[in-house]
């Protein structure tokens, strides 16, 4: 049983590790064009991961494992915006595919412990691919509008016309 669990929770520590790297550097990238709402967009989701980490890590460490601190996949270098947020959709679809998949493992070899960690993490995956696939939404709709005003806004922010509410 346990030996089960904590392999399949250091794989989703490998993804989760993927995800906050992938997502910092489309935040980084995001900030440098000047799209400061997907950009923390991306760095917010980026700290939602770290703490799934953090969350697996201690579950891994309760069942007297190591903690195997390794990514799934290296950074993907993407620098369009749209590729971005598809990318982005699909990692959370896969992730959240996987940790259903994962949790009636664990509830197979009676980890109810486990269990209910990963299907509180395909509830965060789930969220995070709706806020992403939202943001492609917008981008269909508005087309390059959608960037334009983002980065628009920050032009006002940093010269200081944007009026106090």
């Amino acid at each position: 049983m346990k030996k089960k669990s904590i392999e399949l929770l250091n794989k989703a520590v490998a993804d989760e590790l993927s995800a906050v790297h992938q997502y910092m550097y489309f935040h980084f990238h995001c900030d440098d064009q000047g799209f400061d709402l997907l950009a923390n967009l991306f760095k917010r989701t980026s700290i939602e991961e770290m703490i799934h980490v953090e969350r697996l890590a201690e579950r891994i460490l309760f069942l007297g494992g190591d903690v195997e601190m390794v990514l799934s996949h290296p950074v993907k270098p993407v620098q369009d915006v749209r590729e971005m947020l598809d990318m982005a959709a699909k990692m959370e679809e896969s992730s959240a595919s996987d940790y259903n998949n994962w949790a009636n493992e664990c509830a197979q070899n009676a980890d109810s412990v486990s269990k209910k960690l990963f299907e509180d993490l395909v509830g965060d995956e789930e969220r995070h691919q709706d806020q992403f696939e939202d943001e492609t939404e917008n981008l269909q709709k508005y087309g390059e509008n959608y960037l334009a005003l983002q980065s628009i806004e920050r032009s006002k922010n940093i010269s200081g016309t944007k009026s106090a509410e």
